[in-house]
């Protein structure tokens, strides 16, 4: 069935090859795609005719061969040796697409080895290099992904296309070059966490701070009548013990939280029954909590916040946990406030990820992933357009709730693409366009070798052409493209595809390279 598919895109691909048109001059073609949007300004679907299919098949590196082999999956802490391939300007991640075409003898070495070996057939690690700030020396970075051979071709000239798919994070422990000139590294395999769910019995019931100031009277008193002052004692020690355990740190969060508690506690118990207030099992387990304070990041005390971020809540959550065990008439104040807990909790975070996602980008639908936080945070931080700094920051944090946060903040920020050398404003959010089923951004490979990362616009500014447009090796099937560059600096930016067949709307698009642009994002 797969491969019937595949023909019929094929055909496609040959169909708009056969029904190439003149090219228009591309003088003035910055505004021409204002056509193609309706009066909102939104990319209006009855006008794109273009298969975004066509894209990710990467037509353009010819016939390619399936490996159809079973990938293995390595567990978190497994040590591999594996031959390396460095690019620049470009980070891959676990879940998104690779095209390759391998020239130089050492990499054309290392995909030979990478086919061949028993071990770890078919698979390679993918390492970002960079050229330091300070000195202009290249450098490695420490956290890489491997990929897999998916389709390749061994051409005449001894090079190799290849198309390969991210699939697990790993740290590079040491390298080498090995007798065939390949390079060869060590790996460790990055054990990575399982989404966090907020504990079920996070929203039970606090004992509302006069009932608990009661309660323990009574406690007291009955136990002055049993047994005098060694009940009291005795809970005082358990008391002053629990608190000699925490830091300083966690002793304030602790009481924080507590008053936190409190004071929500006095404010239910004016307004509401205490009936009202308790939350339903059902409630917490169809995530309802979370569809309903859709702003939940921003509205918790942010003194709080700042504490918990910093001391995090592992260990101080083990320690509350023991002293409930020991302080049943004071149980509730072991509860942190219910928007910590969903500050951290993956499902949560991913919702409002995909909300954002889907207002930005508007296509693909991205409910598929919501209830995968862990692909959805890799999805996100593979198609972002963002800075290739900012993208290894991505793929270097450990924790799925830490990097979906870290991915709101940034798709909170995101209005305006500036070149990285001169701020030159290029492009800004609302113009940004899906011409790839993978997404707005994606990762190409040219004649010789380069591979560039590209975002697609509708319409771009502060930019220059260069150049005839040219028809071999689009990216874009019916597409020419035409070099650009700043307006102002002159960097390489990217490209302007023009379409060579009437049928294809976009008229003409931009391609902008996501190495080229800087973290300023407003």
């Amino acid at each position: 069935m797969e491969d019937e598919v595949e023909r019929r895109q094929i055909e496609q691909i040959l169909e708009l090859d056969d029904e190439e048109l003149q090219i228009e001059e591309v003088e003035g073609l910055a505004e021409s795609s204002d056509d193609d949007r309706d009066a909102t300004g939104v990319p209006s679907i009855d006008k794109f005719t273009f298969n975004t299919d066509l894209t990710s098949l990467h037509s353009y590196l010819g016939e390619v061969d399936d490996t159809h082999h079973s990938f293995a999956f390595w567990e978190g802490g497994a040590i591999l040796n594996l031959p390396l391939f460095y690019l620049e300007g470009v980070v891959l991640f676990p879940g998104a697409t690779l095209p390759l075409r391998v020239i130089q003898p050492n990499f054309v070495a290392a995909v030979n080895r990478a086919l061949t070996q028993a071990d770890a057939p078919y698979t390679m690690g993918v390492v970002r290099v960079y050229r330091d700030s300070d000195d202009g020396r290249l450098r490695l970075a420490k956290i890489g992904t491997t990929a897999e051979i998916r389709q390749f071709r061994s051409l005449e000239d001894g090079t190799i296309n290849v198309v390969t798919r991210g699939q697990q994070r790993f740290r590079l422990r040491r390298r080498w070059i090995d007798a065939e000139g390949a390079p060869c590294g060590e790996i460790q395999i990055i054990d990575e966490d399982v989404p966090l769910r907020t504990p079920r019995d996070a929203y039970a019931k606090l004992i509302p701070f006069s009932n608990l100031q009661s309660q323990q009277m009574l406690s007291l008193n009955a136990s002055s009548r049993k047994d005098g002052n060694e009940e009291n004692n005795s809970e005082a020690n358990s008391e002053e013990s629990f608190e000699n355990e925490l830091s300083q740190t966690e002793k304030r969060i602790h009481q924080s939280a507590i008053g936190a508690c409190y004071e929500s506690d006095r404010t239910d118990e004016s307004t509401n029954s205490d009936d009202n207030n308790k939350l339903s099992e059902s409630d917490i387990q169809s995530g309802s909590l979370c569809r309903n304070d859709s702003s939940f990041m921003g509205s918790s005390p942010s003194k709080h916040e700042k504490q918990i971020r910093n001391a995090g809540l592992g260990s101080i959550a083990h320690k509350v946990a023991r002293r409930r065990s020991h302080l049943s008439c004071t149980v509730s104040r072991a509860f942190w406030p219910y928007w910590v807990y969903r500050m951290y909790d993956s499902y949560c975070l991913a919702q409002k990820a995909a909300v954002m996602w889907k207002q930005i980008v508007g296509i693909p639908s991205m409910d598929g992933f919501v209830k995968k936080p862990d692909l959805l945070s890799f999805y996100i931080a593979s198609k972002i357009p963002i800075s290739e700094p900012t993208r290894q920051e991505l793929l270097e944090i450990d924790g799925i709730s830490y990097r979906l946060r870290r991915e709101i903040e940034l798709l909170e920020r995101l209005d305006r693409i500036r070149c990285k050398i001169c701020q030159n404003l290029l492009a800004r959010r609302r113009d940004m366009l899906v011409m790839s089923s993978d997404g707005p951004l994606g990762a190409f490979v040219n004649p010789h070798g380069f591979v560039h990362e590209v975002m697609t616009f509708y319409k771009a500014n502060g930019l220059s052409l260069r150049g005839r447009p040219a028809k071999e090796f689009s990216w874009f099937p019916g597409y020419a493209w035409t070099i650009i560059n700043c307006a102002s600096c002159e960097t390489h930016m990217g490209w302007l595809f023009t379409a060579t067949n009437e049928k294809l709307k976009p008229k003409s698009f931009w391609g902008i390279r996501s190495c080229q642009v800087t973290d300023e994002m407003r």
